[in-house]
């Protein structure tokens, strides 16, 4: 493995969304940069990291703003990997750990590199029973996902499922519905599940998906 593979230089891919630990992001990729970065984390069996913006765009454009991003992102490693042309990959890729930016740097030809330092898992905190019904309404929903799916269709979460763990339930949640991009940033970064999973549910609440 390369020293740019390493937590010690991390390549980011800054996005206009929030990974959660678990979570899976499909990218299509076609920038030179980030064709590079994924053929090589690829090939080394690397992760990169996925932090949300917060200026600037995706994709660089002559002229547009610098970008910012947020300084706590995830892990991200390739579950799947397709090209088919030259100059276009498409992965699916799933969040592992958090991490914490102490330092970033832009290379040459605009990647980003960071060191981090990891943020700890989520404690496992079983599902207390006045947000019981937060739980039981993921499980639903999923099932319901689930029946829905035509054959060999990718549903947006991925097994296993743990009903009964407070961070779980809240990072899917999080993923599934349509919150402002800061929200989710700061609900992934909290470090108490359930307080994360009381937000979440007050949330659901307020919009009538559960009582």
């Amino acid at each position: 493995m390369t020293a740019a593979l390493t937590l010690q230089s991390l390549p980011l891919f800054p996005l206009s969304a929030v990974l959660f630990p678990e979570g899976l992001l499909s990218l299509r990729i076609f920038e030179v940069r980030y064709l590079d970065m994924i053929s090589r984390c690829r090939k080394a069996g690397a992760p990169f990291g996925v932090v949300s913006l917060t200026q600037g765009a995706e994709v660089r454009l002559p002229g547009q703003q610098q970008e910012s991003f947020s300084q706590v992102g995830t892990l991200a490693t390739i579950e799947t990997f397709d090209s088919p042309k030259p100059g276009l990959m498409l992965i699916r890729a799933s969040g592992a750990q958090r991490f914490r930016i102490t330092q970033s740097d832009q290379l040459r030809h605009g990647l980003w590199i960071a060191d981090v330092e990891r943020v700890p898992d989520d404690l496992v905190v079983g599902i207390p029973d006045d947000l019981r019904n937060t739980a039981d309404a993921l499980a639903r929903l999923i099932d319901s996902l689930q029946r829905k799916a035509g054959e060999g269709e990718a549903l947006p979460l991925q097994p296993p499922w743990r009903f009964d763990d407070c961070g779980w339930v809240a990072n899917r949640w999080c993923e599934l519905l349509p919150l402002p991009m800061p929200l989710k940033q700061r609900l992934m970064e909290l470090d108490n599940p359930l307080v994360r999973l009381e937000l979440v549910s007050d949330v659901l609440a307020r919009t009538g998906i559960t009582t």
